[in-house]
């Protein structure tokens, strides 16, 4: 960093440094009325040397999420709360539609025992359970990786195929599309049904949908916050007996419908 690059960098820091000390003097100048928004020196997105992550506009990366260096991030993907993606020594790549949940953790291998450079790849309609590992690995479009497993170097789980929750899967093993492989270390177990497999869609579809929820939850100030609040406890579920003894119908405001693809019942309950 020359000479031009270090003023430009220490102006930058004391304007933020200024601009925090603002907010706490007008936290106090509101008294017991004043919300205080903790500044975080977290960053959900970091470079690493010359890699940075290229993440679609249309994915949601959650804000606790640590995505640093080389990866990709697919249209309509999700990363969740607690999540670390680490391209350092390689490069990650996540397709489309794919979510990797709460407290997962996905790594790369420069070299393993057998001299090989090892990216992850994670193809299109994966669903990654809650604080699985995988490590220098590749999971084709539409597998299933169940909470707690962990896949090591080299493994390919191909398409269609599933890794139960809390399995460990050894080095260079292959998951056939179809098998459903568990325990530690891991082995096949049985073959998935239809219906199975077509839930392995489903899934990704569903954290699609939801993750265009928590982006838009995020996305709120707190005016809005606090006026839905206010919201939520005058309409909050009524005796509806009662309701109709005296003739009142309550009218649940827009704002606080959530959208027919979270609750996928909903059109049933409307019809029954």
């Amino acid at each position: 960093m020359g000479t031009l690059g270090r003023a430009i960098y220490t102006v930058g820091f004391w304007i933020r440094e200024t601009g925090q000390a603002m907010d706490r003097l007008g936290c106090r100048l509101q008294g017991n009325y004043y919300f205080q928004e903790q500044l975080s020196r977290h960053r959900t997105l970091m470079n690493i040397f010359d890699k940075k992550p290229i993440v679609d506009k249309e994915a949601f990366v959650a804000p606790s999420a640590s995505v640093i260096g080389d990866v990709q991030i697919g249209h309509g993907s999700s990363i969740w709360y607690g999540c670390v993606l680490r391209g350092d020594v390689n490069n990650i790549s996540i397709g489309s539609g794919t979510n990797i949940q709460d407290n997962s953790l996905v790594h790369v291998a420069k070299t393993n025992l057998a001299g090989k450079v090892l990216p992850t790849i994670i193809g299109d309609n994966v669903t990654v359970g809650h604080s699985a590992i995988l490590h220098g690995c590749t999971v084709d479009d539409e597998a299933f990786v169940g909470m707690g497993a962990t896949l090591l170097d080299g493994v390919v789980v191909e398409k269609h195929a599933m890794v139960a929750a809390g399995a460990l899967v050894r080095q260079n093993t292959r998951i056939p599309s179809g098998q459903v492989w568990g325990g530690n270390p891991a082995k096949f177990l049985r073959n998935l049904t239809k219906e199975e497999i077509a839930f392995i869609s489903e899934s990704a579809i569903n954290y699609t949908n939801l993750a265009r929820v928590h982006a838009s939850e995020n996305d709120k100030g707190f005016e809005e916050i606090e006026f839905e609040k206010v919201l939520r406890k005058k309409y909050a579920r009524k005796d509806e007996e009662y309701d109709s003894m005296i003739g009142i119908v309550r009218e649940t405001p827009p704002e606080l419908i959530l959208p027919d693809n979270i609750l996928p019942n909903k059109g049933e309950q409307k019809s029954s």
